[in-house]
């Protein structure tokens, strides 16, 4: 079976999208229940703090220290059973890795489409699942007799976590999960351009224009002008279609991520990459933008 069956089968699974619709709003109204604190916790797990997303750095930990015990338990079963410890020692480390992996997981699934949450669940069952071999196999390492079996358990849950750790992949660069959608391969102005007339802005508003190829957001508030990237770095969303804020803030209509429009970093996730702003001046009537002096190449 080809990668392209595999991934089209999985996405044809209604009972994922069911799943999902049953666990998205529990997780959602989980952190909306906590308010303010809630939401900073929210942030926290999307990495919003880091600039970039912490699901994946989390991943490491437990993929690291499960190849680390398949090659110590080869080495057991080849004879080598001072290298016993020290894969029951990477068993453990890999779970306690796991749940923050699964954590952090969990609330990026939250904030994504429909069809990437499909992905997104059979990607957390399996990682689900092969925890719980490594469980089973930690357990079952404390008695001699049972230990074949353990090593065994932890082989499947090394197979079974790989097969994830390839959904998760191709969430990343097949579904384009987590990556900078501000990324672009127009250039951006280095000099000023005009892009629309000022008096077609009004206070408390919000426009799409062009610079060139690059979508801007301007916006006025309170009198000022601002420009943003208009594609929302989290998955693209139009931020122009989104709410104004009375703070000087953004909302992204899709998944909610809230962005400063005085340097647009990112106040509220799920987007951990800020957007990309534009210096602004208005010259006879037309409201003209550029990428700031000091980030010209």
């Amino acid at each position: 079976m080809g990668q392209n069956t595999i991934i089209d089968a999985i996405e044809k699974q209604e009972w994922l999208k069911t799943a999902g619709d049953a666990i998205h709003p529990a997780v959602v109204n989980a952190f909306e229940a906590g308010g303010e604190a809630g939401q900073q916790v929210k942030d926290a797990l999307h990495g919003t703090w880091l600039g970039h997303p912490l699901h994946p750095a989390l991943t490491d930990v437990p993929i690291g220290s499960w190849t680390t015990a398949a090659v110590l338990d080869t080495m057991e079963l080849m004879g080598k059973k001072k290298y016993a410890p020290g894969a029951d020692a990477a068993v453990a480390v890999g779970l306690v890795g796991a749940v923050g992996a699964a954590v952090t997981g969990l609330t990026d699934w939250t904030g994504t489409t429909k069809e990437r949450r499909k992905i997104g669940m059979m990607h957390g069952m399996l990682n689900a699942g092969a925890a719980a071999l490594y469980v089973t196999s930690l357990l079952l390492r404390r008695r001699k007799n049972t230990r074949g079996t353990a090593i065994g358990l932890s082989m499947l849950g090394y197979g079974v976590v790989s097969f994830g750790a390839y959904l998760g992949g191709h969430l990343v660069f097949g579904k384009q999960l987590g990556v900078d959608h501000t990324a672009t391969a127009a250039e951006y102005p280095e000099d000023f351009v005009s892009v629309l007339p000022e008096n077609e802005l009004a206070e408390n508003s919000m426009r799409c224009v062009k610079a060139g190829e690059v979508p801007v957001l301007l916006a006025r508030k309170n009198g000022k002008i601002f420009a943003l990237a208009h594609t929302c770095s989290h998955l693209g969303g139009p931020l122009s279609e989104g709410d104004l804020l009375d703070d000087g803030r953004v909302r992204c209509p899709w998944h909610g991520s809230v962005f400063s429009l005085e340097d647009g970093s990112v106040v509220h996730g799920p987007a951990t990459e800020p957007q990309p702003r534009f210096e602004v001046r208005v010259r006879d009537g037309q409201i003209e933008v550029r990428t700031p002096a000091k980030e010209n190449k």
